[in-house]
Formats: C-alpha cells, sequence, structure tokens
C-alpha cells in the first residue's frame, strides 16, 4: 500500500471516530435533558401535589377552627347552664372600658371633695310629714269571713312555690289569700327546687313554722300536711295539679272562683304548682288585701339561725350593737343586745350605711339585649348564654326591631356599676361612705367593679363581713343567703337600687315603707331619664349632671298613696293595707 493511501484510510478512521464520538455526546445530552425534563415533571408533580394538599388542609382546618369556635361558646353556655348560669368573671387583668369616662373623671374629684358636714343621709330622709301619717295595722286585721264560713269546708290547697327567696315569698301570701278567698285549708307551703338556683330549702329552713300557723290561725285554717286519704291520690292524674301555665298571670278572683272551685270541690285538693305572680292586685276584696298585707309584713319571720347571723352581719356594718328603728325589732326579733360592739368607733353612734342592690347578674345583663360596652368577647358570650336559657329571645327582639341603643334610650337596660356609681356621686354620696353591696356574681367580675370601687372604695358584702365558719352554713343555699341581703337592705339607713322591677328591691322598699316609720327614705330611678342624662356625657359638666340626677331621684320619692292595679308588696300605702291618721300635724324634726 502506497503512502498516499494510507495516510487517507487513517484520515477517513479518524472522521469516523469523531463522527462516532459527536453522537454519542449528542445521545448522552439528550438522554440528559429527557431525565431532567422527567425530573422537572415529577417535582411538578409532586409540588402540585402538595400545594393541593396545602389548600385543602388550609381549607379544613379553616373548618374546624370555626366549628371549634362555635362548640367552644356553647360549651361555655353549657357550662354557665350547670353552674345555675352564675355570671363568670371577665379577665381581671383587662383594664375596663369606660362607657362615660368625662363623668367618671369628674365624680372622682368630686366625691373626695364632698363635704362630711352636709351628709347625704341627712339629705335624703324619707318625707316624713307625708310618710309619718300612715300606720301598720294589717296585724289587727282578723278575717271575720273565715270564722263565719268555716262550717263550709271546701278542701285543701297546695303550694310549691318557684323561683328564688322573693318570688316563694309572694307565692306564699297569694296561697293565703286565695285559701282564704275559697275557704279552703292550706297546707304548709313548699319550695319548688331549681336547677338555676340550687336550692333545696324549704319553708321551715327560712321562716319560723309555728309562728306562721299561730299568726294566721283566726284568718284561716293551715296544716301541716294533707290527711292521709288524700295523700295517695295522682293529682296530675285527676287534674288538681294546676301549672302556671294553666294560669293567666295576676289572674282576677273571679277565675279562682269559676275555675279553681268546682275543682276543689270536685276532688277535695288542688296543687299549685308554680303560683308565680299569679293573683291580681286589683279588684281584690279589701279583707282579702288585708290578709294579704298581714302575711307579708307580720306572719313571715325569719328562723333564729337567719336571724341570728343577719345580726352579726348588720352589726359589723354599724360597728354597734343597738336596734335603731323597728325594722330591726321586726327583721332581727331578740338579736340586737344593746351595747358597743367595738371600741374605735369613737362617736358611740351607728355607722351610717346605705344598702344597695345592684340587679347586673348575667342572666338579667343576657335578657336585657343592651351593649354594655364589653366588646365583641362580651357579646358573644351573651349569646352563647341566651341560646341556652333564652332560647328565640335574640330571634323576637329582631322582629320587634329595637337595636341595644334604642333600647338603652328607652330605660330598658339595667345600670351598670359604673352608672350606679355616678348617681350615687351626684346624690352627695362620700368617698368613704359605706356601701353594702346586695348578691354576688356581677357579671363582669372585679373587672366590671373598678369604676365603683374607684369612687366608693367601702364597699362591703355579706362574703367580707362573715366569717367563713359563719358563712358555710348559708353558702349552698341561695335562698338563705338572699334573707341575709334583705335584712341588711331592709335596716340600711338609705336604700337604693338600679333596678326598680327586681322582686328584692320591690320586697325592701315595701317593707320600709311599712315599718320604717317615715324614716326609711329608697332611692329609685327612673332609667329612661338617666339613659337621657348619660347619653350626654361628653358635653355635661358635673353641676348639670348633679342637678338633673337629684331631681330625678327625688321625683321618685315623692310619698303617694297605692294606685290601683300596683303591688301592694311594694307600695303598701293604702287603706287595704295601713292606717292613714286624718288630720294629724306631723313634726319635721322627728
Amino acid at each position: 500500500m502506497t503512502k498516499e493511501g494510507t495516510s487517507f484510510g487513517m484520515s477517513s478512521l479518524t472522521r469516523k471516530t469523531s463522527h462516532s464520538s459527536k453522537s454519542s455526546k449528542a445521545l448522552a445530552c439528550y438522554k440528559r435533558r429527557a431525565c431532567e425534563c422527567k425530573q422537572l415533571r415529577v417535582m411538578g408533580f409532586v409540588f402540585g401535589l402538595m400545594g393541593s394538599y396545602f389548600l385543602l388542609d388550609s381549607v379544613m382546618l379553616s373548618a374546624v377552627h370555626r366549628i371549634s369556635f362555635r362548640n367552644g361558646y356553647r360549651n361555655r353556655a353549657v357550662e354557665l347552664q350547670k353552674n345555675g348560669g352564675s355570671a363568670p368573671e371577665l379577665d381581671v387583668e383587662m383594664p375596663h372600658k369606660y362607657m362615660y369616662e368625662h363623668l367618671v373623671n369628674l365624680a372622682s374629684a368630686t366625691v373626695a371633695k364632698n363635704d362630711p358636714g352636709q351628709s347625704p343621709f341627712a339629705k335624703w330622709k324619707e318625707p316624713y310629714k307625708q310618710a309619718s301619717l300612715w300606720k301598720p295595722c294589717a296585724d289587727k286585721f282578723r278575717n271575720v269571713v273565715h270564722r263565719v264560713r268555716n262550717i263550709n269546708h271546701t278542701g285543701f290547697i297546695l303550694v310549691t312555690a318557684n323561683g328564688g327567696l322573693n318570688q316563694q315569698r309572694v307565692a306564699v301570701c297569694n296561697a293565703v289569700t286565695i285559701a282564704a278567698m275559697l275557704n279552703a285549708s292550706l297546707v304548709l307551703p313548699k319550695f319548688l327546687y331549681s336547677s338555676v338556683w340550687k336550692d333545696e330549702s324549704q319553708f321551715g329552713d327560712i321562716y319560723q313554722e309555728d309562728y306562721f300557723l299561730n299568726f294566721l290561725k283566726d284568718d284561716l285554717t293551715i296544716v301541716k300536711e294533707l290527711p292521709l286519704h288524700l295523700q295517695s291520690l295522682d293529682l296530675k292524674a285527676i287534674g288538681s295539679q294546676v301549672t302556671d301555665l294553666d294560669i293567666m298571670k295576676e289572674s282576677k278572683p273571679n277565675y279562682f272562683t269559676k275555675v279553681i272551685l268546682p275543682l276543689l270541690l270536685r276532688n277535695g285538693v288542688v296543687h299549685f304548682l308554680g303560683f308565680g305572680n299569679r293573683l291580681a292586685f286589683d279588684p281584690i276584696p279589701t279583707n282579702l288585701q288585708k290578709l294579704r298585707c298581714k302575711c307579708n309584713f307580720h306572719a313571715l319571720k325569719f328562723v333564729p339561725r337567719i336571724q341570728e347571723v343577719g345580726a352579726l352581719l348588720v352589726k359589723r356594718i354599724r360597728k354597734y350593737e343597738y336596734m335603731v328603728s323597728e325594722l330591726d325589732h321586726q327583721l332581727l326579733g331578740t338579736y340586737m343586745p344593746l351595747k358597743l360592739l367595738t371600741e374605735d368607733n369613737t362617736s358611740r353612734k351607728p355607722l351610717k350605711y346605705l344598702g344597695l342592690h345592684m340587679r347586673f347578674e348575667m342572666d338579667m345583663v343576657a335578657y336585657s339585649m343592651c351593649d354594655f360596652g364589653g366588646g365583641e368577647k362580651e357579646r358573644r358570650e351573651l349569646e352563647a348564654y341566651r341560646e341556652i336559657h333564652f332560647p328565640g329571645l335574640g330571634l323576637r327582639m329582631k322582629e320587634n326591631g329595637s337595636s341595644p341603643a334604642e333600647l338603652r334610650k328607652l330605660g330598658r337596660c339595667p345600670l351598670t356599676p359604673e352608672e350606679a356609681a355616678l348617681m350615687l356621686s351626684a346624690l352627695g354620696f362620700q368617698y368613704r361612705t359605706y356601701i353594702y353591696l346586695a348578691g354576688s356574681n356581677i357579671y363582669g367580675g372585679q373587672s366590671r367593679m373598678l369604676p365603683f370601687k374607684r369612687l366608693f372604695p367601702n364597699l362591703i358584702s355579706k362574703e367580707e363581713l362573715l366569717t367563713p365558719s359563719e358563712l358555710d352554713p348559708f353558702r349552698n343555699f341561695s335562698s338563705r343567703l338572699a334573707a341575709l341581703d334583705f335584712i341588711a337592705c331592709a335596716m340600711a339607713d338609705v336604700f337604693a337600687m338600679t333596678d326598680s322591677g327586681s322582686q328584692l328591691s320591690s320586697l325592701v322598699t315595701g317593707f320600709r315603707a311599712y315599718h320604717g316609720r317615715g324614716r326609711a327614705p329608697t332611692l329609685r330611678p327612673n332609667k329612661k331619664r338617666f339613659a337621657k342624662i348619660l347619653s350626654e356625657n361628653g358635653s355635661l359638666d358635673w353641676g348639670e349632671f348633679e342637678d338633673r340626677t337629684k331631681k330625678m331621684i327625688a321625683e321618685n320619692q315623692m310619698v303617694r298613696a297605692r294606685r290601683r292595679g300596683r303591688s301592694i308588696y311594694r307600695q303598701p300605702r293604702s287603706p287595704e293595707c295601713m292606717c292613714k291618721i286624718p288630720g294629724r300635724r306631723s313634726e319635721e324634726h322627728l
């Protein structure tokens, strides 16, 4: 082979080798790119899958959160129901949001400067000249009709009263009246256990049974138990059980004579279950109205244990063991010895105090449908409570079209502790005034009470004044605790309320009017007028706020005879309950 041929062969081999190398590289590159694309597709799929998962997870978490959120408030409402509706405390650490900061700041400066020489206790005396013309006399009444009709006995009336202490008291007096009206024997009243009040107390745990029986023995027949032949009857099966659903509120006497009397004559017994406010105040025959008053103001005496602890309570407020008035005698009997309690009372006179019933428990607040400045947390908490205790209330309010602001203008909202403090400040009560607070479980707890305590730090309660051992026998019995509040408020030098619709305020007011001998003033706000005054919070100076508030209270202090249809328990000044002394001039200074 020639040299050129050899050279040509080598060159051709080199070209083939180079071409083969390039093809291999291209193939490798293609494979690498294909692999990368595949990896990218896999990664894209994975990322897409993960994104879908996270999106679905987010949606599910959101849904779970909303369900948990609703259930949390529902569970809170259930917890409240289990606790008998007791009010929760808002976070104590959170500062209270003032609704009327401008007025509170003005009040804070004013109560510290109020002149102790110008005592509001003297200024807010009951109008003695007019009030002293009315004297208690229902205890002198004797039901002559009962003696005449005693031979025509119609049967037995049972009553199992519902509600708390004060509602039960009204039910008992109304049952006494109905029994006398129908010439029936009354079985000693019983009290219905309530899941809200959680109190198993019966009549004999609150009131002196024998005193009650003996005091009314000339007016109607009261027995401790049904006769044996009636005890085995199924009263519901024979139609002798009558509930509040069967009787309209404030039914007139003709309902009882036309509906209840035939039932009584047929079966020999009728059982009123509940009996809350089921007897009208008018028209009622005079003899029955007098019996009603006799029962409420004389026949119902607290048991000695309640009288004894009630006396301790009042003594520790006054720092003096001294019977100040007829109210002391009526409520405490022999538990007020005459001696100085503590040597630090240099005046050697009982310290004056104001009794305050502040209706701001959770049930009252929730039912009002009002806004109290507590924000979204408060709104949702009250909604949860209403869902359990007042189903359908929110819907009814929406149908009526009343907003929280409109309800406040109409005077439908209970006064907050802040508003109560502003009212008392405007009336001249001083920074050091001793104020007994009736009730407990103020909605919002210590946070809600901050404005009040800022103006009146000497706020006292039974829980603070009594030792644990003294309070323990009462602790799980709301009615017995309420009896202590009744005593402390009724015996106060001045009694003030924030809501005139409450049973405690109503009965205490009447008790003070009946037994107070013209020396037991009560301060009651007109909530509609006060809401109007407070709505001008930002523009009012203190002098104008003070004048308008004093005028509002003074007008409500006027002594008037009971008007037709009004409660005889709250307004006893009427010929059917008290005796008016005609033509007598009363000395203002007494």
